[in-house]
């Protein structure tokens, strides 16, 4: 499966390229993690608890950062396993700065499902996938925002990210006006989603 995309983030490149190098601000916009943190020079693992519908278990990922041209690029491999499956794939990113505070991302990247995950259709896991991506880069443009603010004002961060709940509740209203409505479908995409984000949001932030 091929992943690609572009987001604008409000901030300029060395704020957003610093603060989607944090774990902990990471693990923000992956509902269900447990842990994320570096184990060796530019190589990351993380646990994330899936607990959507019929499917449950805990989900180990490994990422290695190479090719790093800081704040402008990198190259991301990475994979992610559980009992329902196993998800692997590489990409790149690409930060470009704009005008006004902004910061253009372009990322493109291969995922590679098996197990049981791979049993749900192609164009669900599309669908979803998009729909998760763009709600992950969205926590961390609030939390770039949020940290602006502060910074101006001179007083402590406020910002509380989304829950699972909510964050499984967006997914599932991108998914009402599409040709997958039934609660079976949801319900498994969620959870092949939820895997599939230890690489995926892996690979189009860090």
């Amino acid at each position: 499966m091929k992943i690609e995309g572009e987001y604008t983030f409000d901030g300029p490149r060395e704020d957003v390229w610093k603060l989607v190098r944090d774990p902990e601000v990471l693990a923000t916009c992956l509902p269900g993690t447990q842990s994320l943190h570096l184990v060796g020079e530019n190589e990351y693992e993380g646990e994330v608890n899936v607990h959507i519908g019929p499917i449950a278990g805990v989900f180990s990922g490994r990422l290695l950062v190479s090719n790093e041209v800081p704040p402008e690029s990198c190259t991301l491999t990475g994979e992610g396993k559980g009992k329902p499956g196993f998800v692997n794939g590489t990409g790149n990113v690409q930060l470009f700065e704009q005008g006004d505070n902004k910061t253009l991302m372009k990322y493109a990247g291969e995922v590679q499902i098996g197990g049981r995950l791979a049993s749900v259709g192609q164009r669900m896991i599309d669908t979803v996938s998009k729909s998760m991506i763009r709600q992950g880069l969205g926590t961390l443009n609030d939390a770039i925002k949020a940290r602006a603010v502060a910074r101006a004002e001179a007083k402590e961060v406020e910002y509380t990210p989304p829950s699972e709940t909510e964050f499984a509740a967006a997914v599932t209203k991108d998914l009402a006006g599409g040709l997958f409505s039934s609660k079976r479908f949801v319900w498994l995409a969620l959870a092949v989603i939820a895997v599939i984000l230890l690489v995926t949001i892996w690979l189009v932030v860090r």
